[in-house]
Protein backbone atom coordinates (compact mmCIF):
# COMPACT_ATOMS: atom_id res chain seq x y z
CA UNK A 1 0.00 0.00 0.00
CA UNK A 2 1.42 3.29 -0.95
CA UNK A 3 1.99 6.29 1.15
CA UNK A 4 -0.90 8.61 -0.37
CA UNK A 5 -3.53 5.82 -0.16
CA UNK A 6 -2.18 5.29 3.56
CA UNK A 7 -2.66 9.14 3.95
CA UNK A 8 -6.28 8.64 2.57
CA UNK A 9 -7.54 5.83 4.97
CA UNK A 10 -6.20 8.19 8.00
CA UNK A 11 -8.09 11.09 6.51
CA UNK A 12 -11.59 8.69 5.87
CA UNK A 13 -11.43 7.44 9.40
CA UNK A 14 -11.06 10.35 11.17
CA UNK A 15 -13.82 12.18 9.20
CA UNK A 16 -15.74 8.58 10.28
CA UNK A 17 -15.16 9.51 13.81
CA UNK A 18 -15.66 13.23 13.74
CA UNK A 19 -19.13 12.07 12.53
CA UNK A 20 -19.55 9.76 15.50
CA UNK A 21 -18.48 12.72 17.81
CA UNK A 22 -21.14 15.34 16.23
CA UNK A 23 -24.74 12.70 16.06
CA UNK A 24 -23.28 11.72 19.84
CA UNK A 25 -23.44 15.61 20.94
CA UNK A 26 -26.67 16.09 18.60
CA UNK A 27 -28.14 13.18 20.80
CA UNK A 28 -26.95 14.93 24.38
CA UNK A 29 -28.54 17.90 22.71
CA UNK A 30 -31.88 16.46 22.33
CA UNK A 31 -32.23 14.63 25.11
CA UNK A 32 -31.88 18.16 27.18
CA UNK A 33 -33.06 20.39 25.18
CA UNK A 34 -35.49 18.86 21.88
CA UNK A 35 -34.55 18.51 18.55
CA UNK A 36 -36.07 22.17 17.90
CA UNK A 37 -33.42 23.78 19.67
CA UNK A 38 -30.29 22.02 17.96
CA UNK A 39 -28.73 24.17 15.58
CA UNK A 40 -24.89 23.91 13.89
CA UNK A 41 -23.60 26.15 15.91
CA UNK A 42 -24.91 24.66 19.06
CA UNK A 43 -23.41 21.12 18.21
CA UNK A 44 -20.24 22.02 17.08
CA UNK A 45 -19.54 23.92 20.16
CA UNK A 46 -21.17 20.49 22.24
CA UNK A 47 -18.83 18.21 19.69
CA UNK A 48 -15.40 20.34 20.13
CA UNK A 49 -15.49 21.32 16.01
CA UNK A 50 -15.63 24.61 14.18
CA UNK A 51 -19.09 24.60 12.78
CA UNK A 52 -17.15 24.89 9.08
CA UNK A 53 -16.50 21.20 9.79
CA UNK A 54 -20.05 19.97 10.82
CA UNK A 55 -21.74 21.86 7.72
CA UNK A 56 -19.06 19.91 5.33
CA UNK A 57 -20.05 16.69 7.12
CA UNK A 58 -23.62 17.14 7.48
CA UNK A 59 -24.45 20.14 5.69
CA UNK A 60 -27.84 20.85 7.58
CA UNK A 61 -29.93 20.58 10.88
CA UNK A 62 -32.29 18.22 9.22
CA UNK A 63 -29.50 15.94 7.55
CA UNK A 64 -27.75 16.16 11.45
CA UNK A 65 -31.35 14.98 13.32
CA UNK A 66 -31.77 12.14 10.19
CA UNK A 67 -28.34 11.13 10.84
CA UNK A 68 -28.81 10.94 15.17
CA UNK A 69 -31.34 8.60 14.74
CA UNK A 70 -30.32 5.96 12.55
CA UNK A 71 -28.83 3.79 15.46
CA UNK A 72 -32.50 3.90 16.68
CA UNK A 73 -34.15 2.87 13.72
CA UNK A 74 -31.42 -0.06 13.65
CA UNK A 75 -31.89 -1.29 17.24
CA UNK A 76 -35.49 -1.28 16.28
CA UNK A 77 -36.09 -3.15 12.95
CA UNK A 78 -33.25 -5.58 15.11
CA UNK A 79 -35.95 -6.26 17.65
CA UNK A 80 -38.73 -6.53 15.53
CA UNK A 81 -36.99 -9.02 13.32
CA UNK A 82 -35.37 -11.06 16.00
CA UNK A 83 -39.56 -11.46 17.46
CA UNK A 84 -40.06 -13.05 14.12
CA UNK A 85 -40.31 -17.02 13.36
CA UNK A 86 -40.05 -18.24 9.73
CA UNK A 87 -41.88 -21.57 11.40
CA UNK A 88 -44.92 -19.67 12.43
CA UNK A 89 -48.47 -18.12 10.39
CA UNK A 90 -47.82 -14.45 9.13
CA UNK A 91 -50.77 -13.50 11.54
CA UNK A 92 -48.76 -14.55 14.12
CA UNK A 93 -45.49 -12.96 13.32
CA UNK A 94 -47.45 -9.25 13.16
CA UNK A 95 -48.37 -10.06 16.82
CA UNK A 96 -44.86 -10.98 17.96
CA UNK A 97 -43.35 -7.87 15.62
CA UNK A 98 -46.36 -5.69 17.30
CA UNK A 99 -45.53 -6.60 20.95
CA UNK A 100 -41.59 -6.10 20.12
CA UNK A 101 -42.22 -2.47 18.94
CA UNK A 102 -44.16 -1.34 21.79
CA UNK A 103 -41.71 -3.31 23.87
CA UNK A 104 -38.84 -1.31 22.60
CA UNK A 105 -40.24 1.94 22.98
CA UNK A 106 -41.63 1.20 26.83
CA UNK A 107 -37.86 0.34 27.36
CA UNK A 108 -35.98 3.08 25.69
CA UNK A 109 -38.12 6.21 26.10
CA UNK A 110 -35.57 8.80 25.04
CA UNK A 111 -34.47 6.63 21.79
CA UNK A 112 -38.45 6.38 20.72
CA UNK A 113 -39.23 9.81 21.52
CA UNK A 114 -36.43 11.02 19.07
CA UNK A 115 -37.55 9.00 16.36
CA UNK A 116 -41.56 9.20 17.03
CA UNK A 117 -42.69 12.38 19.41
CA UNK A 118 -39.92 15.05 18.64
CA UNK A 119 -41.18 17.59 16.29
CA UNK A 120 -38.17 17.93 13.63
CA UNK A 121 -37.18 19.18 10.38
CA UNK A 122 -37.01 16.60 7.73
CA UNK A 123 -34.25 15.57 5.40
CA UNK A 124 -34.15 13.44 2.23
CA UNK A 125 -34.67 9.57 2.52
CA UNK A 126 -31.47 9.40 0.99
CA UNK A 127 -29.83 11.62 3.81
CA UNK A 128 -29.92 8.78 6.33
CA UNK A 129 -27.44 5.99 6.54
CA UNK A 130 -30.15 3.69 6.92
CA UNK A 131 -31.63 2.02 3.68
CA UNK A 132 -35.26 3.14 3.10
CA UNK A 133 -36.98 0.44 1.79
CA UNK A 134 -34.58 -2.17 3.34
CA UNK A 135 -36.54 -4.58 5.45
CA UNK A 136 -33.24 -5.40 7.31
CA UNK A 137 -32.25 -1.64 8.46
CA UNK A 138 -35.68 0.03 7.77
CA UNK A 139 -38.47 -0.96 10.44
CA UNK A 140 -41.43 0.39 8.26
CA UNK A 141 -40.50 -1.68 5.93
CA UNK A 142 -40.06 -5.01 7.27
CA UNK A 143 -43.71 -4.39 8.70
CA UNK A 144 -44.76 -3.99 5.85
CA UNK A 145 -43.65 -7.18 4.41
CA UNK A 146 -45.20 -9.04 7.09
CA UNK A 147 -48.25 -8.25 5.82
CA UNK A 148 -47.31 -8.87 2.18
CA UNK A 149 -46.55 -12.22 3.56
CA UNK A 150 -49.94 -12.42 5.58
CA UNK A 151 -51.31 -11.27 1.30
CA UNK A 152 -49.41 -14.32 0.30
CA UNK A 153 -52.09 -16.64 2.18
CA UNK A 154 -54.49 -15.15 0.44
CA UNK A 155 -56.15 -13.37 3.52
CA UNK A 156 -56.20 -9.89 2.43
CA UNK A 157 -55.24 -8.08 -0.90
CA UNK A 158 -52.20 -7.59 -1.45
CA UNK A 159 -52.65 -4.07 -2.71
CA UNK A 160 -53.86 -3.25 0.47
CA UNK A 161 -51.12 -4.22 2.38
CA UNK A 162 -49.43 -1.59 3.59
CA UNK A 163 -52.43 0.55 4.15
CA UNK A 164 -52.86 -2.63 6.77
CA UNK A 165 -49.29 -2.18 8.09
CA UNK A 166 -49.83 1.99 8.75
CA UNK A 167 -53.10 1.39 10.75
CA UNK A 168 -51.12 -1.17 12.78
CA UNK A 169 -47.94 0.80 13.38
CA UNK A 170 -50.30 3.57 14.21
CA UNK A 171 -52.37 1.62 16.64
CA UNK A 172 -49.22 0.60 18.66
CA UNK A 173 -47.67 3.74 18.54
CA UNK A 174 -50.98 5.50 20.59
CA UNK A 175 -50.55 2.95 22.89
CA UNK A 176 -46.76 3.70 23.47
CA UNK A 177 -47.13 7.64 23.54
CA UNK A 178 -49.36 7.66 25.68
CA UNK A 179 -47.45 5.34 28.46
CA UNK A 180 -44.31 7.26 27.87
CA UNK A 181 -46.38 10.72 28.21
CA UNK A 182 -48.30 9.68 30.98
CA UNK A 183 -46.47 7.23 33.14
CA UNK A 184 -47.89 4.86 35.58
CA UNK A 185 -49.00 7.28 37.86
CA UNK A 186 -51.46 9.25 35.86
CA UNK A 187 -54.41 9.81 37.85
CA UNK A 188 -56.54 10.91 34.91
CA UNK A 189 -58.16 7.40 33.70
CA UNK A 190 -56.67 4.30 35.16
CA UNK A 191 -54.50 2.07 33.09
CA UNK A 192 -54.98 -1.94 32.46
CA UNK A 193 -52.22 -4.25 33.11
CA UNK A 194 -49.70 -3.66 30.27
CA UNK A 195 -49.60 -7.06 28.82
CA UNK A 196 -53.58 -7.64 29.19
CA UNK A 197 -53.60 -4.41 27.26
CA UNK A 198 -51.50 -4.92 24.84
CA UNK A 199 -52.88 -7.94 23.78
CA UNK A 200 -56.30 -6.64 23.76
CA UNK A 201 -55.36 -3.71 21.38
CA UNK A 202 -53.59 -6.56 19.03
CA UNK A 203 -56.59 -8.33 18.91
CA UNK A 204 -58.81 -5.14 18.24
CA UNK A 205 -56.21 -3.96 15.56
CA UNK A 206 -56.00 -7.03 14.00
CA UNK A 207 -59.65 -8.07 13.66
CA UNK A 208 -60.71 -4.26 13.14
CA UNK A 209 -58.48 -4.72 9.81
CA UNK A 210 -59.10 -7.94 9.00
CA UNK A 211 -62.51 -7.41 8.62
CA UNK A 212 -62.41 -3.73 6.83
CA UNK A 213 -59.49 -5.11 4.34
CA UNK A 214 -60.99 -8.80 3.78
CA UNK A 215 -60.30 -10.10 0.39
CA UNK A 216 -64.04 -11.12 -1.13
CA UNK A 217 -64.20 -14.82 -1.92
CA UNK A 218 -64.10 -15.16 -5.61
CA UNK A 219 -67.25 -15.55 -7.35
CA UNK A 220 -68.01 -18.75 -8.77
Amino acid sequence: MNKSSNVEQRKLRESEQRRKDIIKAVRALIKTGGAREITLRKVAEKAGFSTTVVYNLFQNKATLITQAMDSDLLDLVKAMRNAKDADLPPLENIRRAGRAYVTFGMRHPDQYALVFLERRPHAPVASSRVEHGNQAQDPYAFACQLFVDLAATGQIPVEQAEAMAQIYWEGLHGMVSLRLVFGDGEEWFEHDEFNRHLEALIDVLLNGILQRFNKPPAQA
